[in-house]
């Protein structure tokens, strides 16, 4: 009977300090949360200015696609007034 208390006694204080050491681990060290925030500003600054970059450069391209519209539009109203007055001729 005592080595069935024995045993009893020692599987019992394994999970006690498991989860001791557990505990130890889990902690949260000081200033960590601080420079997680720091990091946070500092990406968020980054993907912002990103999305300014690439709203910029499809800026860009859509000035570039209007400034060609507008130069084949010209060339079809000088043609179209070409066709007018040469039907006003005959």
């Amino acid at each position: 009977m005592l080595t069935a208390t024995r045993l009893t006694a020692a599987r019992r204080a394994a999970p006690q300090l498991t989860t001791v050491a557990k505990r130890y681990a889990s902690s949260v060290k000081d200033g960590s949360v601080a420079s997680s925030k720091e990091f946070s500003k500092r990406e968020k600054a980054q993907e912002d200015s990103y999305a300014r970059q690439h709203e910029q450069e499809l800026i860009k391209k859509m000035r570039d696609e209007i400034e060609k519209k507008r130069k084949e539009l010209d060339v079809l109203e000088k043609q179209h007034a070409d066709e007018l007055s040469k039907a006003e001729k005959k």
